[in-house]
């Protein structure tokens, strides 16, 4: 199968060497790109092979989760208590009780800020290490940038270019900022809508629908024309439409012949035990299902948690949802690590940014973008690790302050992607893939 390449990737070394700018094309940009893929794989000792990110749509709050303020007032440390987990003097919010037990596999970043306290600019900033620049309205911003997901698809196709799987899942849907941009829809999540915790569950985008039968399945003009098509998210800015028309059925025929795939989408062949222990909700399905893609060799899963925007009655709203989500997690990062997965698998788990210090009047917290929390584990993460600190109340990061680009350089750097390289969009455009790529040297192992 041909390949349409939207992006060229080079190393800002080469062009600084060659001062080719933005003028870079053609087969000398082909022979840069594959110099540079080989010299950033050599040079660069990978900790993982893969990631999960649950990303938590609206903003989870860091008090009532990972930096609970006890001593502060009342109307600051809101109605959760705090306890302590394994590491000394560290406490988590008292729902998060299976989490604090589990600190010796991973790490909380406290101290991650930025100035983007709008839902669309801060989900840009966060999935993309690159800050929004044209804003359009409504507090929405054009992206331009590709996510974290299509970066690594990307990067994984450029290495293994016979693999089986897609290079990037996104389950139940993509975030607003999750898509591949000028990459192109080849590198746009396949996003699975259905829902693993119902009954006969099954994706019916890999497997074959009845009324087809084996010749037709095997034309892919057959599939093109009797095919229910396998949900995919795209951009207008992706370059040449039809070659990612082409594109997009040449990935659905692959996904929906491999053995692999109808084998990690068969959630049936889990144990009831485990699937109690994730807990028999869609969430809890859904990790477990990215637990099965990433164990297929698909480089880079999101599980798309909505609803962390509480502006109100936060804490009726976390009550019975914080100690399911925590069982969950706690459960993913456990069966990582029992599976002998977890050292080469990063999991991520954060959103847009947090939640503002003071209770408001409707019971809830608003946007803030002065201090977040995010978990980390897995992929040669230290475990036991608080980065940073916010201040006594929680108002703003204050020690070892790291920015969105720190964090995406980590993850880049951990799947052994150079954070300090050029990308040109197909009109020539040069764009740095992140502009400050030093990552966070306390999770580097």
């Amino acid at each position: 199968m041909a390949t349409h390449t939207n992006c060229e990737s080079i190393t800002r070394r080469d062009c600084l060497q060659f001062g080719l700018g933005g003028m870079l094309g053609g087969g000398l940009a082909n022979l840069l790109h594959a110099q540079a893929i080989a010299r950033d794989s050599s040079q660069r000792t990978a900790t993982a092979k893969r990631c999960i990110l649950i990303w938590m749509d609206g903003g989870p709050t860091h008090y009532e989760m990972f930096d609970p303020k006890p001593g502060a007032p009342q109307e600051i440390r809101g109605e959760f208590g705090a306890i302590q987990t394994t590491i000394a003097g560290v406490h988590f919010s008292e729902k998060m009780e299976q989490l604090s037990q589990l600190t010796d596999k991973c790490s909380i970043i406290r101290s991650i800020r930025h100035n983007q306290g709008n839902h669309g600019a801060g989900n840009h900033y966060m999935m993309t290490g690159a800050p929004p620049r044209i804003p359009v309205g409504c507090g929405a911003f054009v992206s331009f940038h590709p996510s974290m997901g299509s970066v690594v698809s990307y990067h994984h196709d450029q290495r293994h270019p016979q693999s089986p799987m897609p290079g990037y899942f996104s389950l139940p849907r993509m975030s607003r900022s999750g898509g591949p941009n000028f990459l192109g829809a080849k590198y746009a999540p396949f996003v699975v809508p259905d829902d693993p915790n119902s009954s006969g569950f099954k994706v019916r985008d890999v497997t074959v629908p009845s009324g087809i039968d084996d010749t037709q399945f095997q034309s892919r003009s057959g599939l093109r024309s009797r095919l229910d098509k396998l949900t995919r998210l795209n951009d207008e800015a992706s370059g040449d439409p039809a070659a990612a028309i082409q594109q997009y059925y040449e990935q659905g025929y692959d996904l929906v012949m491999s053995a692999e795939a109808q084998i990690a989408f068969d959630i049936s062949r889990e144990s009831d035990k485990i699937r109690d222990r994730y807990q028999r909700d869609s969430f809890g399905q859904r990790c477990l299902l990215a637990r099965r893609l990433v164990e297929a060799d698909v480089p880079f899963v999101t599980v798309y948690d909505g609803g962390w925007d509480h502006h109100r009655d936060i804490f009726t709203a976390l009550k019975p949802r914080l100690p399911s989500w925590d069982q969950t997690v706690a459960t993913l990062i456990e069966d990582l690590d029992e599976r002998g997965m977890l050292e080469e698998t990063l999991v991520l788990a954060l959103g847009e940014f947090g939640r503002t210090p003071k209770v408001n009047s409707r019971g809830g917290r608003d946007h803030w973008s002065n201090a977040m929390s995010v978990l980390i584990a897995g992929g040669g993460t230290p475990g036991g690790l608080i980065v940073g600190a916010t201040d006594r109340n929680g108002y703003s990061a204050v020690d070892n302050v790291k920015s969105p680009e720190n964090f995406v350089s980590t993850v880049y750097a951990k799947l052994g992607i150079n954070p300090d390289q050029m990308l040109y969009t197909p009109n020539g455009r040069p764009t740095h893939l992140v502009s400050d790529p030093n990552p966070i040297r306390e999770l580097m192992g």
